[in-house]
């Protein structure tokens, strides 16, 4: 069994108040969870309006599976939400056997 998480350090557009950046992250982190099938979730930086940290892990079989969906959760991220800016990427990847 592999587990593989990556957590995006994020900045948001024009968002001036929590309630706002609760708008962007909230769809944000359902579209991440949906089209990747992993669980996606705001794990840091919940006080801050303009920056936000999202995780998303993923448990598979194999490790070139859960690359797979740790590499289009970035790409999603990173490509298709005009809306944000992913500042950096931090990732980890471990066996069961670990």
């Amino acid at each position: 069994m592999w587990i593989g998480w990556v957590e995006f350090d994020v900045l948001l557009g024009d968002v001036h108040s929590l309630k706002e950046k609760r708008s962007v992250i909230r769809p944000l982190v359902a579209d991440l969870s949906r089209r990747t099938e992993a669980a996606a979730a705001e794990v840091g930086a919940q006080d801050l309006h303009r920056r936000t940290a999202i995780g998303v892990s993923v448990v598979g079989a194999d490790a070139a599976h859960v690359r797979d969906v740790l590499d289009r959760a970035e790409r999603m991220l990173a490509e298709e939400h005009p809306e944000i800016t992913l500042l950096s990427t931090r990732r980890g990847l471990h066996s069961s056997a670990d």
